[in-house]
């Protein structure tokens, strides 16, 4: 059984924790937070030892994996600590704040020969899945584009949270929700080589950090992926849909307030102008957090890279920046391959 340290006893990090417990694969052994009475509370929850900090908790000699839930400004330092002390990390979206903290991350993980995952637990969604199969299989042809609008409204105080302070979260809704869809988006549809992007603070008071985010992005292959992600979304929403050229895959919601997920998949016909449309829907979207560790378990235990591993993660926060370059200077980005030339800010 594999020995955990949760660092980050806040949603995320007991969404994880409760996962691992529900493996039967995996025990929480340790939790650290800022927070002691959170910390207590989540020793007492899950049975494991509180430790003095971080530092003591990726540096326990009876665990193998770390599990990063903490603000932004502190994914790459845990994650590069635990990686030194040899353990595997799982460590939340986004990977970090920018490109260079990401690549130092990957780089030093397989220099140690641990796994790194990135916290994408969208792609483990049943009914992204299951549209991903289809795909695969050729059930409704070559993909053409895909397109999201995904978002909430925030909640009062929201400006005074972490997300909304710059030298904390790196960024903005592109960088928290929509790093989500830009890893969709190379997934479904491949490397993604140039973006427009264009950002705005439209109602928060968060500047220079955008409440929402439009973005263009091309693939190699002509591929697109079209992208609005907002934190002015009064009704939350999360919908995506993939068009190819026998028909069209949608998926809508993800539980809870953004309502039931549901998969819509959409086939052409020759002797009809009306697609055949066949809807499939899923009880229990928050099983994405149960399958992504699993996954995780799984590389653990075999050494072969997880779905979505540490270069997906600095694969989509390289996108963020792009983007973020391409609203600052009004024009197209191109996006080199890594080991190409590259601007890594």
């Amino acid at each position: 059984m594999t020995q955990v340290a949760v660092v980050g006893a806040g949603l995320v990090g007991v969404k994880r924790a409760a996962a691992l417990h529900a493996s039967g694969r995996a025990r929480v052994a340790v939790v650290a937070d800022a927070d002691a009475a959170r910390s207590r509370d989540f020793a007492e929850r899950f049975g494991c030892e509180v430790a003095a900090g971080w530092r003591a908790a990726v540096r326990h000699p009876g665990i193998q994996a770390v599990v990063v839930a903490t603000p932004n400004d502190s994914h790459a330092a845990i994650t590069l600590a635990a990686i030194r002390a040899g353990k595997h990390v799982l460590c939340e979206k986004p990977l970090a704040r920018r490109p260079a903290e990401a690549l130092r991350m990957v780089r030093a993980a397989e220099a140690r020969g641990v796994c790194l995952k990135t916290g994408f637990n969208h792609r483990h969604f049943p009914a992204m899945l299951e549209a991903k199969a289809l795909l695969d299989a050729g059930a409704i042809g070559e993909a053409m584009y895909a397109r999201c609008r995904y978002g909430h409204g925030g909640r009062p105080g929201y400006e005074h949270e972490w997300r909304a302070q710059a030298a904390i979260s790196g960024g903005g809704e592109l960088l928290d929700q929509g790093v989500h869809v830009l890893d969709l988006f190379r997934w479904f549809l491949g490397d993604i080589r140039e973006v427009t992007g264009t950002v705005l603070a439209a109602h928060w008071p968060i500047a220079p950090l955008e409440d929402n985010a439009f973005a263009l992005c091309r693939t190699a292959a002509g591929r697109v992926g079209m992208l609005h992600t907002s934190w002015t979304q009064w009704r939350n929403l999360f919908s995506w849909e993939l068009f190819a050229q026998r028909g069209y895959l949608i998926v809508e919601g993800l539980g809870g307030s953004y309502g039931p997920q549901r998969l819509v998949i959409g086939r052409r016909t020759a002797d009809s102008p009306v697609p055949r449309e066949e809807v499939k829907e899923y009880p229990d979207p928050e099983s994405s957090w149960r399958r992504e560790c699993e996954a995780f378990l799984d590389a653990v235990a075999t050494g072969r890279p997880p779905l979505g591993d540490g270069r997906d993660g600095l694969e989509a926060v390289r996108l963020v920046h792009a983007l973020y370059r391409s609203a600052r200077r009004g024009r197209a980005e191109r996006v080199p391959p890594l080991g190409a030339p590259v601007e890594v800010p």
